[in-house]
């Protein structure tokens, strides 16, 4: 029989110790409210320290406009929320933990150290100044009969009395960090609507020519390959045909990196509708067809082909494999096929890599399915942020942007509800 442990009581139970329950637990606290943040992990911010450990993204500088629309279907949902809180006051917020920030070269915006941990470090510290409590290796299971939350903990059964339920349980990419998506269940059974969760910001498995993946050789010896300066490009849904330039890495299965994830929304809705999905790479953008033609075409003597190329092209490595990988070899030989191959060689994809495996997710809470300040319709005083509702951006920090927004909206929207409720 399960232990049931006396209740803890609070004003406000916040569900994720990540940054957008971190940053509404703050706001509340801030206006003197009693805050409770539960966690199903022995610390705080496991994810966050994590996607911090190459260089701590923050955020991005670009004007607003356009940072508000690498959004896509989301932009609407989210425009108000970033015109609360976006890019500048989020460095505003970490000049105040004593944290300064600079821009990059790509205008991505860094602390000065690089680091994660000594954000969250001081963050912590000032959340407990604040009168933050915490309550570690607490595990959500959903309500009990008389409609609290409850905890699984070692000890047994912990029920929890709030006069406001915030939810910032995290997607489903990167499980053993706490974002396992278990709570999809829990919510569905109460009737909220939810789309299906679903990488984003995720590799891919290529489909070679043998139909299945890369040969053993080509995938034994460039795995873990970068292709620096390429481009590559998609057509959309609306057959529009969207473009980026930089760079991605070769896989053991297939591709990954900067470059695929910028246009992997697009690979994998047209996996799902069309059941395939390619992009074509341009292995030289700064080459004009004409220039590649007349390389090509250029007498090459007792030269192989691959020297051939490499002298005129400069493509060799990677890059230079990636043609015998995916050609043949009459295509290889043929001028005008391996120059129009150059600029759009057609790599064609089985599949995205799984959820557990992204860096973020698609999906979740419906959009329509919460309020302006981000409650629930269908469980009034309950509501959710962060990666839990239907939104995804690319990686440049503006995903860890819009967790920290939604954080600053689920706040104001518990506030005006506690007011609402005299």
């Amino acid at each position: 029989m399960t232990t049931v442990l006396p209740t803890l009581s609070c004003e406000v139970a916040i569900v994720g110790a990540g940054p957008a329950g971190l940053m509404a637990a703050q706001r509340l606290a801030e206006q003197g409210r009693q805050v409770l943040v539960l966690d199903g992990k022995a610390t705080a911010g496991r994810k966050f320290l994590l996607a911090g450990k190459g260089g701590m993204n923050l955020t991005h500088s670009e004007d607003l406009a356009h940072f508000v629309a690498r959004y896509g279907c989301a932009s609407a949902l989210l425009a108000p929320l970033l015109q609360d809180f976006g890019p500048s006051a989020l460095r505003a917020w970490a000049q105040d933990l004593g944290i300064a920030t600079f821009v990059g070269s790509s205008g991505r915006v860094f602390p000065s150290d690089m680091k994660a941990a000594p954000l969250l470090r001081t963050w912590l510290v000032r959340l407990r100044s604040l009168g933050v409590r915490f309550a570690m290796r607490h595990q959500w299971q959903g309500w009990n009969h008389a409609g609290q939350p409850c905890f699984a903990t070692a000890q047994g059964m912990q029920p929890v009395q709030a006069k406001a339920l915030v939810l910032a349980l995290g997607g489903g990419s990167w499980p053993q960090l706490g974002s396992d998506g278990t709570w999809q269940a829990l919510l569905a059974g109460q009737g909220v609507a939810l789309q299906p969760l679903q990488p984003a910001n995720c590799g891919f498995d290529v489909q070679g020519r043998d139909g299945r993946g890369w040969t053993d050789l080509f995938a034994q010896r460039f795995a873990g390959a970068p292709l620096k300066n390429v481009a590559i490009s998609v057509a959309a849904a609306d057959g529009a045909v969207l473009q980026r330039q930089g760079e991605f890495v070769i896989t053991a299965t297939g591709v990954e990196g900067s470059l695929i994830y910028a246009l992997g929304s697009s690979l994998r809705d047209a996996l799902q509708q069309q059941g395939q999905a390619q992009f074509a790479l341009n292995l030289l953008p700064g080459w004009s067809t004409e220039k590649i033609q007349a390389a090509i075409a250029h007498p090459r003597g007792s030269r192989s082909l691959s020297s051939h190329l490499k002298s005129r092209l400069g493509l060799d490595g990677v890059k230079l494999a990636l043609l015998y990988e995916l050609l043949s070899k009459e295509q290889m030989h043929d001028p005008i096929a391996l120059a129009q191959s150059v600029q759009a060689l057609p790599i064609a994809l089985q599949a995205p890599r799984p959820l557990a495996e992204a860096i973020s997710s698609a999906g979740g809470v419906q959009c329509d399915a919460v309020d302006a300040g981000l409650m629930l319709k269908t469980l009034p005083g309950v509501f959710c942020a962060g990666e839990m509702l239907d939104w995804e951006a690319p990686t440049g920090g503006y995903l860890l942007t819009a967790c920290f927004a939604t954080g600053v909206r689920a706040a104001q929207g518990v506030q005006a509800y506690l007011q609402g409720q005299g």
